[in-house]
């Protein structure tokens, strides 16, 4: 089925389809449904990751313009910046980071791989969601640079159309192994992924219902986030063309996870990392999977499945992480 994406400018630099495994010895453990893990961890760029879904679709973009540069944004520890500089790398575009945070003493985990592949930093204090990227951007283009600004988290209405794509591709390896899914669960923060599998099994016909985990974000304004996706899924339906309108009521978020708040390390994402990597040889990071994946394991153990239901938890990377975060997980 073709819905406009193949015709979209698009770079080859990720690992397509990543494996869709069983975590059979997970799921005996808990008690629960069938378990299911897509393995985004395994797209092959810069350790692998979600955001290489997105960064075709925009790297592509920001070729087809002409650019030069790219810039984006993000926490000190951030999955999405280290996979941009390394999708920079790989095509030849120079890359800049807006950093939350301040330099450290010693760089580890995902900063060290953004040095690793020529990154330039821009550190920004408490400013950990790109806002002072314009800023950085017109300072490039004074110095005549053609500057692509690749938003948060790679979130907008180009990047998402990774995950439109990847419904297609996981309901062909679900068909390709007679299997069917009831539910997805995601980590769930800057949105794209969020908006881009609802638009996606709508486009593809695949009944399954997408669960998001809030990451960094809690109920305010009136449930403002499920209005941000819907904003971000009716770009995406308008830029494909499809006859698709939506509101935040079709968004599903879990917000009960977020403990002491983003990237601090808790006892659910200890357990959880646990206990995947010693039913399963598995690794979760501690920011996005690691909590996203204890929500999902409370709520096995909260019997809000069905004992008939199959689950599939979406693993977004994010492993490199797990070294900076060494003293926390070792804690409790």
């Amino acid at each position: 089925m073709s819905i406009g994406i193949d015709e979209m400018p698009r770079i080859e630099i990720g690992f397509f389809p990543t494996p869709l495994v069983e975590v059979r010895r997970l799921a005996a453990v808990l008690g629960g449904p069938r378990l299911f893990m897509k393995r985004d961890d395994l797209t092959g760029l810069a350790l692998g990751g979600n955001k290489t879904r997105k960064l075709e679709f925009l790297l592509g973009d920001a070729l087809s313009r002409g650019c030069d540069t790219v810039i984006t944004g993000g926490a000190a520890q951030s999955n999405h910046c280290r996979q941009t500089a390394a999708a920079a790398a790989a095509v030849g575009l120079e890359c800049h980071l807006a950093l939350g945070g301040e330099e450290p003493p010693l760089v580890n985990g995902n900063l060290l791989l953004d040095r690793l592949f020529g990154a330039v930093v821009h550190w920004c204090g408490e400013q950990r969601k790109g806002e002072r990227i314009p800023e950085i951007a017109a300072g490039l283009r004074a110095l005549g640079r053609r500057v692509y600004i690749i938003p948060y988290g790679g979130s907008d209405a180009v990047g998402a159309m990774g995950f439109v794509a990847a419904v297609r591709e996981l309901k062909q390896q679900l068909a390709s192994r007679n299997e069917k899914i009831d539910t997805v669960i995601i980590p769930s923060s800057s949105g794209g992924t969020h908006a881009g599998l609802t638009v996606g099994i709508d486009a593809f016909d695949f009944p399954a219902q997408v669960i998001g985990i809030g990451i960094d974000k809690g109920v305010s304004g009136g449930g403002s986030y499920e209005s941000e996706l819907a904003v971000l899924a009716n770009r995406i339906a308008g830029t494909l063309g499809l006859q698709a309108n939506y509101d935040a009521d079709r968004f599903r978020m879990r917000y009960e996870y977020l403990g002491a708040g983003y990237g601090v390390v808790g006892d659910l994402e200890r357990e959880a990392i646990r206990l995947l990597a010693r039913c399963e040889g598995i690794l979760a990071d501690p920011v996005y999977t690691g909590r996203a994946l204890g929500g999902m394991i409370d709520m096995i153990r909260g019997k809000e499945f069905a004992p008939g239901d199959t689950v599939l938890f979406w693993h977004t990377g994010g492993v490199p992480a797990l070294f900076e975060y060494a003293g926390e997980l070792h804690a409790g």
